[in-house]
């Protein structure tokens, strides 16, 4: 919503990957990770990439849980024994396999990696939801994959079809 203030989830596009009983896991995908590229990431990793591949990608900021971990949502063209198919099509995968196929060329169609995640407790996003703390858009594939992370957030409440300073952060119940 547009009301949040908190960081890191202020004016942040979260892109659910898991949501049960037990809690819910997902990925800031419109917050840069500093300035680390992929480049910078097999660089750490002792990987050798393809120019391509290398480039300029800039790494997200995943959320505020497991920092240091690294998460790549990815399109399902390529997909590893532990991948989790979150859709048709989008996976996520969290093992160097992935970024291994990434640097030498051979990875998803598009990708995008995360450091650290988005997490909640059972129960904990469904009241989140209730109270009109999230808004929830359709993915489409420019929301998720695009580098264009400075208007990610506003082509998603445009998607609603919605007067932004119009919403409340105040829920009703009939």
């Amino acid at each position: 919503m547009p009301q949040m203030t908190e960081k890191p989830f202020a004016r942040s596009l979260i892109f659910l990957c898991a949501h049960t009983a037990d809690g819910a896991m997902g990925l800031i995908i419109n917050q840069r990770a500093g300035t680390m590229t992929f480049k910078d990431v097999f660089s750490q990793l002792e990987m050798n990439a393809t120019a391509e591949e290398a480039g300029s990608p800039r790494v997200n900021f995943g959320g505020p849980v497991e920092p240091r971990r690294g998460f790549v949502l990815h399109s399902t063209d390529r997909l590893e024994e532990s991948s989790l198919v979150v859709s048709e099509e989008v996976a996520l995968t969290s093992t160097v396999d992935m970024l291994r196929a990434i640097a030498q060329g051979t990875g998803p169609r598009r990708a995008l990696l995360a450091l650290g995640y988005a997490g909640w407790s059972a129960g904990q996003l469904d009241q989140e939801i209730q109270s009109n703390s999230w808004l929830s858009v359709d993915p489409d594939d420019a929301l998720l994959f695009d580098a264009d992370l400075d208007t990610k957030w506003h082509r998603a409440i445009a998607k609603l079809g919605v007067d932004i300073t119009m919403l409340s952060s105040e829920a009703g119940h009939a």
